[in-house]
Protein backbone atom coordinates (compact mmCIF):
# COMPACT_ATOMS: atom_id res chain seq x y z
CA UNK A 1 0.00 0.00 0.00
CA UNK A 2 2.77 2.13 0.62
CA UNK A 3 3.81 2.47 -2.91
CA UNK A 4 0.26 3.16 -4.21
CA UNK A 5 -1.33 6.28 -4.97
CA UNK A 6 -2.69 8.39 -1.34
CA UNK A 7 -5.82 9.32 -2.74
CA UNK A 8 -6.76 5.82 -3.13
CA UNK A 9 -6.82 6.43 0.79
CA UNK A 10 -8.88 9.19 0.47
CA UNK A 11 -11.25 6.90 -1.85
CA UNK A 12 -11.50 4.01 1.01
CA UNK A 13 -12.56 6.86 3.44
CA UNK A 14 -15.23 8.71 1.24
CA UNK A 15 -16.51 4.76 0.60
CA UNK A 16 -17.01 4.17 4.51
CA UNK A 17 -18.17 7.69 4.80
CA UNK A 18 -20.84 7.16 2.50
CA UNK A 19 -19.42 10.59 0.48
CA UNK A 20 -17.63 8.51 -2.72
CA UNK A 21 -18.66 8.81 -6.47
CA UNK A 22 -19.69 5.88 -8.62
CA UNK A 23 -16.53 6.60 -10.94
CA UNK A 24 -14.01 6.64 -7.39
CA UNK A 25 -16.12 3.86 -6.35
CA UNK A 26 -15.07 1.56 -9.43
CA UNK A 27 -11.86 2.94 -9.75
CA UNK A 28 -11.22 1.73 -5.67
CA UNK A 29 -12.75 -1.48 -6.50
CA UNK A 30 -10.14 -2.44 -9.97
CA UNK A 31 -7.62 -1.58 -7.99
CA UNK A 32 -8.04 -3.40 -5.30
CA UNK A 33 -8.45 -6.46 -7.39
CA UNK A 34 -5.59 -6.33 -7.86
CA UNK A 35 -3.62 -4.99 -4.45
CA UNK A 36 -3.76 -7.31 -1.47
CA UNK A 37 -2.08 -4.28 0.63
CA UNK A 38 -5.07 -1.90 0.35
CA UNK A 39 -7.25 -4.83 1.09
CA UNK A 40 -6.23 -5.43 4.01
CA UNK A 41 -6.11 -2.08 5.07
CA UNK A 42 -9.65 -1.58 3.71
CA UNK A 43 -10.75 -4.05 5.98
CA UNK A 44 -8.76 -3.06 8.98
CA UNK A 45 -10.69 0.42 8.42
CA UNK A 46 -13.80 -1.32 7.92
CA UNK A 47 -13.16 -3.39 11.22
CA UNK A 48 -12.59 0.09 13.21
CA UNK A 49 -15.94 1.32 12.05
CA UNK A 50 -17.60 -1.50 13.17
CA UNK A 51 -16.52 -1.44 16.48
CA UNK A 52 -16.69 2.47 17.24
CA UNK A 53 -20.10 2.04 15.77
CA UNK A 54 -21.20 -0.67 18.07
CA UNK A 55 -19.66 0.78 21.25
CA UNK A 56 -21.13 4.26 20.82
CA UNK A 57 -23.57 3.67 23.76
CA UNK A 58 -20.90 1.96 26.12
CA UNK A 59 -20.01 3.94 29.28
CA UNK A 60 -16.93 3.38 31.11
CA UNK A 61 -17.67 2.47 35.03
CA UNK A 62 -16.62 4.70 37.86
CA UNK A 63 -13.10 5.62 38.46
CA UNK A 64 -12.04 4.00 34.95
CA UNK A 65 -9.58 6.63 33.98
CA UNK A 66 -8.15 6.73 37.56
CA UNK A 67 -7.59 3.08 37.58
CA UNK A 68 -5.81 3.30 34.17
CA UNK A 69 -3.87 6.23 35.05
CA UNK A 70 -2.98 4.35 38.18
CA UNK A 71 -1.65 1.27 36.09
CA UNK A 72 0.65 3.13 33.35
CA UNK A 73 3.74 2.00 33.70
CA UNK A 74 6.29 4.39 35.17
CA UNK A 75 8.75 4.01 32.44
CA UNK A 76 9.15 2.03 29.14
CA UNK A 77 10.53 -1.31 29.45
CA UNK A 78 11.59 -4.19 26.60
CA UNK A 79 9.03 -6.66 27.00
CA UNK A 80 8.33 -9.70 25.13
CA UNK A 81 5.43 -10.28 23.36
CA UNK A 82 4.02 -12.88 25.96
CA UNK A 83 4.51 -10.60 28.37
CA UNK A 84 2.94 -7.88 26.25
CA UNK A 85 -0.30 -10.12 25.27
CA UNK A 86 -0.65 -10.58 28.73
CA UNK A 87 -0.52 -6.94 29.96
CA UNK A 88 -2.87 -6.28 27.00
CA UNK A 89 -5.98 -8.55 27.57
CA UNK A 90 -8.51 -6.45 25.74
CA UNK A 91 -6.41 -5.59 22.78
CA UNK A 92 -6.23 -9.38 22.53
CA UNK A 93 -9.56 -10.21 22.45
CA UNK A 94 -10.58 -7.57 20.46
CA UNK A 95 -8.19 -8.65 17.71
CA UNK A 96 -9.43 -12.37 18.05
CA UNK A 97 -13.17 -11.11 18.05
CA UNK A 98 -12.63 -9.55 14.75
CA UNK A 99 -10.75 -12.22 13.36
CA UNK A 100 -13.43 -14.58 13.99
CA UNK A 101 -16.12 -11.94 13.11
CA UNK A 102 -14.37 -11.91 9.74
CA UNK A 103 -14.13 -15.26 8.98
CA UNK A 104 -17.93 -16.27 9.85
CA UNK A 105 -18.81 -13.15 7.49
CA UNK A 106 -16.79 -14.47 4.77
CA UNK A 107 -18.21 -17.74 5.36
CA UNK A 108 -21.96 -16.56 5.09
CA UNK A 109 -20.94 -15.19 1.77
CA UNK A 110 -23.51 -16.28 -1.21
CA UNK A 111 -22.02 -18.46 -3.38
CA UNK A 112 -24.74 -20.69 -4.25
CA UNK A 113 -27.09 -19.72 -7.66
CA UNK A 114 -30.64 -19.97 -5.39
CA UNK A 115 -32.50 -17.60 -6.25
CA UNK A 116 -34.62 -15.41 -3.40
CA UNK A 117 -35.85 -12.22 -2.88
CA UNK A 118 -38.01 -10.48 0.10
CA UNK A 119 -41.88 -10.90 0.28
CA UNK A 120 -43.21 -7.72 -0.41
CA UNK A 121 -46.89 -6.60 -1.75
CA UNK A 122 -46.86 -5.26 -5.46
CA UNK A 123 -43.66 -7.24 -6.41
CA UNK A 124 -44.31 -8.76 -9.28
CA UNK A 125 -41.35 -11.97 -10.00
CA UNK A 126 -40.69 -13.00 -13.69
CA UNK A 127 -38.04 -15.92 -13.36
CA UNK A 128 -34.93 -14.09 -11.54
CA UNK A 129 -36.46 -10.34 -12.20
CA UNK A 130 -38.72 -8.76 -9.73
CA UNK A 131 -40.36 -5.81 -10.97
CA UNK A 132 -41.72 -3.01 -8.87
CA UNK A 133 -45.19 -2.27 -11.35
CA UNK A 134 -45.12 1.82 -12.00
CA UNK A 135 -47.80 3.48 -10.14
CA UNK A 136 -47.21 0.87 -7.21
CA UNK A 137 -45.23 1.41 -4.30
CA UNK A 138 -43.73 -0.71 -2.08
CA UNK A 139 -43.50 -0.55 1.63
CA UNK A 140 -40.69 -1.79 3.37
CA UNK A 141 -36.92 -3.12 2.56
CA UNK A 142 -36.30 -4.86 -0.65
CA UNK A 143 -33.54 -7.71 -0.83
CA UNK A 144 -32.97 -9.52 -4.10
CA UNK A 145 -30.48 -12.23 -4.13
CA UNK A 146 -28.90 -14.05 -7.50
CA UNK A 147 -31.05 -11.97 -9.69
CA UNK A 148 -32.20 -8.99 -11.39
CA UNK A 149 -34.52 -5.78 -9.63
CA UNK A 150 -36.32 -3.14 -12.00
CA UNK A 151 -37.96 -0.51 -10.05
CA UNK A 152 -40.65 1.48 -12.00
CA UNK A 153 -42.37 3.01 -9.17
CA UNK A 154 -41.46 3.55 -5.76
CA UNK A 155 -39.94 2.06 -2.72
CA UNK A 156 -40.26 3.05 0.91
CA UNK A 157 -37.38 1.63 2.28
CA UNK A 158 -33.51 0.20 1.74
CA UNK A 159 -33.08 -1.63 -1.74
CA UNK A 160 -30.14 -4.25 -1.66
CA UNK A 161 -29.51 -6.43 -4.58
CA UNK A 162 -26.88 -9.89 -4.09
CA UNK A 163 -24.75 -10.69 -7.38
CA UNK A 164 -27.40 -9.29 -9.68
CA UNK A 165 -28.23 -5.94 -10.76
CA UNK A 166 -30.26 -2.81 -10.46
CA UNK A 167 -32.13 -0.53 -12.72
CA UNK A 168 -34.47 2.16 -12.44
CA UNK A 169 -36.52 4.82 -14.93
CA UNK A 170 -38.08 7.15 -13.03
CA UNK A 171 -37.92 5.39 -9.69
CA UNK A 172 -38.09 6.57 -5.86
CA UNK A 173 -36.50 4.65 -3.19
CA UNK A 174 -37.01 6.57 -0.29
CA UNK A 175 -33.95 4.54 1.61
CA UNK A 176 -30.40 3.19 0.35
CA UNK A 177 -29.59 1.68 -2.74
CA UNK A 178 -26.76 -1.33 -2.42
CA UNK A 179 -25.86 -3.48 -5.06
CA UNK A 180 -23.43 -6.43 -3.52
CA UNK A 181 -21.76 -8.38 -6.34
CA UNK A 182 -18.39 -9.35 -5.01
CA UNK A 183 -17.02 -10.86 -1.44
CA UNK A 184 -15.62 -7.13 -0.16
CA UNK A 185 -19.06 -5.72 -0.59
CA UNK A 186 -20.95 -8.55 0.76
CA UNK A 187 -18.44 -8.11 4.05
CA UNK A 188 -19.06 -4.82 4.16
CA UNK A 189 -22.68 -5.14 4.05
CA UNK A 190 -23.02 -7.67 6.83
CA UNK A 191 -20.61 -5.57 9.02
CA UNK A 192 -22.95 -2.34 8.74
CA UNK A 193 -26.14 -4.38 9.24
CA UNK A 194 -24.40 -6.16 12.30
CA UNK A 195 -23.01 -2.88 13.86
CA UNK A 196 -26.96 -1.14 13.34
CA UNK A 197 -28.44 -3.96 15.13
CA UNK A 198 -25.94 -3.77 17.74
CA UNK A 199 -26.88 0.28 18.81
CA UNK A 200 -30.48 -0.59 18.05
CA UNK A 201 -30.26 -2.78 21.17
CA UNK A 202 -28.72 -0.14 23.28
CA UNK A 203 -31.33 2.22 22.12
Amino acid sequence: MRTCPEHYIDYMHDYLDGDITREHEQELKKHMQSCVSCQQHMHELSDTVAFVKSATHITAPPQFEANVMRRLPKRKNAIGIQKWLRRHPIIVAAAVFFLLMGATLMASYPNDDQFSVTTQANLVVDGQTVIVPKGEVVKGDVVVKNGNLIIEGEVDGNVTVINGSYMASTAVVSGQVEEINEAFDWLWYRMKKMANDVIALFE
